[in-house]
C-alpha cells in the first residue's frame, strides 16, 4: 500500500511540474523584434529628423502582440566605427537593420556581413551601387531622386531671375557659388549638376565663380562662403547649397559681409523654414524625412516578414518657396 501511495505521489509531482511549465500567450507577453539603426552621424539636422521619426514610428506600432526594441547608433562619420556597430548588431542577433552608410565603398562588405547572418537590411539616404544591391535578395534601398532636388533648386533660381532680382550687374549671366556635400555621397554630385542644368535649360547663361565642398556642415558652409566673398565680393548673385545646413551657413557669412544674395538649399528643415519666413532663405526643397522614415520602416518589416521587394523605393521631393513654406512647418 505504501508503495502504491508513493507511486501516486510521484505521478502527481510529475504532472504538477508539467502544469507549472505551461503558460498562456498572455503570460509570455508580446514578441520582441530587435531593430538596429545605423546612422552615419548624429550631428546632421536631416538625419536627426529621419532617425527620430523612425524610432517614433516603430514604437508607435507596439501592441499586445509585438514590441519593437529599437537601437540607434552614431557612426560619427567614420566607417570603421559604423562597421563595428553593425558587427555588434549582428552579434546580438538583431532581427532587421536599417543602415545609413558612412562610406558607400563599404556597402559590399556590410552586405556580405548581414547576408552571412541572414539579417534583412534596408539602406537609406546613401545608395549602394547596382552591383552591390545584387549581392543578396533580402536588401533594399529607400531614398529620393537627387536629380529632382537639383532641378527644383534650378527652378527656384530661374523664378528669381525672371522676377528681376538676380542679375545685379546687368550682364545677362547668372554668377553663382556652389556649396557641395561630401564627395562620397551621390546626392552632392547630382544636386550640383541638375540645379545648373535646369538654369541653362531655361536659356540663362551661367558663370561658376566658386565651387567647394562644405560636406553638409553649417560651419563649413559659412567658412566656404566667406572665402567666396573674399574672392568675388559683389559679383556673387546666387548661392546654391546642396543642403540647408550649408545654405544657412552661407546666409551667416553673407550677413557678416553686409550682403544680400539669394540662397537656395535642400531639405526643408525647421531652421530653413524659419529662414524663409525671415526672408533670409530664398527657397529650399523638401527632402521628406517623415515619408522616407515610414517607408524605410515599412520595407524593413516587409523584408522581415519574408516579402520579396524591389531593389529601390523613391519618396518624392517638393519645391518649397516663400509662397508655400507654411504648408511644411
Amino acid at each position: 500500500m505504501k508503495k502504491l501511495l508513493v507511486l501516486f505521489a510521484l505521478i502527481a509531482l510529475v504532472l504538477g511540474s508539467f502544469t507549472g511549465c505551461s503558460s498562456t500567450p498572455e503570460e509570455t507577453g508580446p514578441k520582441t523584434v530587435k531593430v538596429g539603426i545605423a546612422i552615419y552621424k548624429f550631428d546632421d539636422t536631416f538625419m536627426t529628423n529621419y532617425r527620430t521619426e523612425m524610432e517614433a514610428y516603430l514604437t508607435g506600432m507596439n501592441s499586445d502582440e509585438v514590441t519593437y526594441e529599437v537601437s540607434i547608433t552614431d557612426g560619427k562619420n567614420d566607417q570603421a566605427t559604423q562597421t563595428e556597430q553593425i558587427d555588434n548588431f549582428i552579434a546580438q542577433a538583431y532581427d532587421v537593420l536599417i543602415v545609413n552608410l558612412v562610406d558607400l565603398t563599404a556597402a559590399s562588405t556590410i552586405i556580405e556581413k548581414v547576408k552571412a547572418a541572414d539579417i534583412p537590411t534596408v539602406f537609406i539616404n546613401r545608395q549602394p551601387s547596382a552591383d552591390d544591391m545584387k549581392l543578396w535578395d533580402k536588401i533594399t534601398y529607400v531614398g529620393a531622386k537627387a536629380e529632382d532636388s537639383g532641378t527644383y533648386q534650378g527652378e527656384i533660381a530661374v523664378d528669381l531671375w525672371n522676377a528681376g532680382g538676380v542679375d545685379k550687374n546687368g550682364d545677362g549671366v547668372m554668377q553663382y557659388v556652389m556649396l557641395m556635400g561630401q564627395e562620397i555621397h551621390q546626392d552632392a554630385a547630382l544636386r550640383t549638376e541638375y540645379s545648373i542644368k535646369k538654369v541653362e535649360a531655361e536659356g540663362i547663361k551661367v558663370e561658376k565663380l566658386f565651387e567647394e565642398r562644405g560636406n553638409w556642415d553649417r560651419v563649413l558652409g559659412q567658412e566656404k562662403t566667406a572665402a567666396a566673398i573674399a574672392q568675388f565680393g559683389d559679383k556673387i548673385e546666387v548661392v546654391f547649397g546642396n543642403n540647408d545646413d550649408m545654405a544657412l551657413g552661407a546666409i551667416e557669412a553673407l550677413k557678416a559681409a553686409g550682403m544680400v544674395v539669394p540662397v537656395i538649399g535642400v531639405d526643408a528643415t525647421a531652421p530653413a523654414l524659419d529662414a524663409i519666413a525671415a526672408g533670409d532663405l530664398s527657397g529650399t526643397v523638401l527632402n521628406d524625412s517623415v515619408g522616407q522614415a515610414h517607408t524605410s520602416v515599412d520595407k524593413a518589416l516587409a523584408l522581415l516578414a519574408g516579402e520579396t521587394l524591389e531593389k529601390e523605393y523613391w519618396v518624392p521631393y517638393v519645391k518649397v518657396t516663400p509662397e508655400n513654406y507654411k504648408d511644411f512647418q
